[in-house]
This record gives structure tokens, sequence and C-alpha cells, in this order.
């Protein structure tokens, strides 16, 4: 998911924010993460891999660092979120302003690759081609989520900013940041 873009020297709870806010906010995020990740890298994938058979057993160990790596992406990600922009990764949710540091300065929708990196670390964990097919499926909803929705509600939330985002940082493969984070209005007070 891609959002907003803030000066380089925001940091943690903005300004304006109470105690009150910010501990709504840290909610928030807690209720979205047990929901929607939960829900698409956790019980999902548990249920494809046991409906009909047996428990699995892991086979390949070494998959953990990457479930590991696609967590604590996700993590960050939704830190961002909270810390920069004042919201949460869910659409209803969405954060204030875009947010464009850590991940989002190497790529826009970092949280979607944390995503696919849990589900194929748990296809390795397991060796299930089920959960490689799963994972394929959100792979392919993700970018028409991201190209048919996403990014055309960003570009009119947000206007210029978001669309000088967007120019700088690739939707998909992440590259180094060529620049500092570019600058975004700040929102009218």
């Amino acid at each position: 998911m891609t959002r907003t873009m803030s000066h380089p020297r925001t940091s943690g709870r903005s300004p304006g924010r109470s105690l009150g806010q910010s501990l709504g906010l840290v909610v928030r995020n807690v209720v979205f993460t047990l929901v929607v990740p939960g829900l698409g890298g956790a019980w999902l994938p548990w249920w494809l891999l046991t409906h009909g058979h047996a428990t699995p057993t892991p086979t390949a160990w070494e998959a953990i660092p990457v479930i590991a790596a696609g967590a604590a992406l996700y993590f960050w990600c939704a830190w961002n979120f909270a810390a920069v922009g004042g919201g949460t990764p869910g659409p209803w949710d969405a954060p204030r302003r875009v947010v464009a540091r850590g991940p989002y300065r190497w790529v826009r929708n970092p949280i979607y690759l944390a995503a696919l990196l849990v589900v194929l670390g748990e296809a390795w964990l397991f060796t299930s081609p089920r959960l490689l097919a799963y994972a394929a499926v959100m792979a392919a909803s993700f970018h028409l989520f991201v190209t048919g929705y996403e990014e055309r509600t960003l570009a009119r939330r947000f206007g210029p900013a978001y669309l000088e985002y967007r120019r700088a940082v690739p939707r998909w493969i992440p590259r180094k940041p060529q620049s500092p984070a570019p600058r975004a209005p700040q929102p009218a007070r």
C-alpha cells in the first residue's frame, strides 16, 4: 500500500496528536493487523495446509528467515503509516499524508511485498504447492487492486504530492532511492 510523503524531520507522534489519539491509532493498527494480515497470512494459509489433510510438518526450516523478514517489513510499514501518516494500512483508515519514509523510499507497495514474503516463506517451509498457488493468486489480486483502485484513489486524494512520489518510486521492484525523499505539502491545520 502506498500513501503519503512527509517532511524528513517528522518524528514519531505528530505535534498535534494527543496521547489518547496515539493510543487509539495503536489499537486501530493492532486490530487491522490481527484481522487483515492475520487472516491472509496466517489463518488462510493454515486452513489451506490442513483442510482435508493431516497437520503439516515443516520440511524446510531455512524458510523461517523469509517469513520473519516479511513480518518485520510489514511491522516497519505499519509503524510508518502510524508515526508519519497518522493512519493504518486499511484503506478505510488511511494515513493523512503521503508516507515516503523507510521502505516506502525503495518501493511503493512494501506491505504487499511483505505479505507475499510471508506466504512464499510458508509455502517453502511446508513445501506446499497449494500455498505457492495461493501466493500467485495473492500477487495477481494485489496488482489488480493497486492498479485498478489504489493508485487512482491516492492520486485523487493527495494530488501532485502522490504523482511526484509515483514518478520517483517503483511500484513492485525495490530500488535504491535516487535522492532524498521528496517533500510533500503539509496539510492545513
